[in-house]
C-alpha cells in the first residue's frame, strides 16, 4: 500500500469509527426513549444491542496495520461508513481493490 493511501485510510478509519459510534448511540437512545416498552424489556434489548454493536465494531475496526487495511476498508465501505471526500483521495487501484461489490459484499 502506498504511503499516501495509508494516510488516507487512517483518517478514513477514524471518521468511520466516529460515524459508527454515533449511529450506535442514536440507536441506543431510541431504545432508552421508547416509553411504549416496559423498562426491563428496554434494558434487556439495549444490553443485546450493545453486545452486538461491540462485536460488529471489533470485526470492523480492531487492529491497525497495512496488512489488514484493505479488508477493513472493504468492510467499512460495505457498511456505508466511509467518508466520500476521503475515499476520493485514495488511488484508483486502492478504490478498485476495496470495492465491496467486487468482492460480493
Amino acid at each position: 500500500m502506498k504511503e499516501s493511501d495509508w494516510k488516507v485510510f487512517t483518517a478514513l478509519k477514524d471518521k468511520a469509527i466516529e460515524k459508527y459510534c454515533t449511529l450506535a448511540l442514536e440507536e441506543s437512545q431510541e431504545v432508552i426513549s421508547n416509553n411504549k416498552e416496559h423498562v426491563h424489556n428496554r434494558y434487556l434489548y439495549l444490553y443485546k444491542l450493545l453486545q452486538n454493536s461491540n462485536k460488529k465494531m471489533a470485526l470492523l475496526f480492531d487492529g491497525h496495520s497495512r496488512s489488514k487495511a484493505w479488508i477493513q476498508l472493504i468492510a467499512i465501505r460495505s457498511q456505508g461508513l466511509a467518508d466520500e471526500d476521503l475515499l476520493s483521495k485514495l488511488s484508483d487501484k486502492m478504490l478498485e481493490e476495496t470495492d465491496p461489490e467486487k468482492h460480493g459484499w
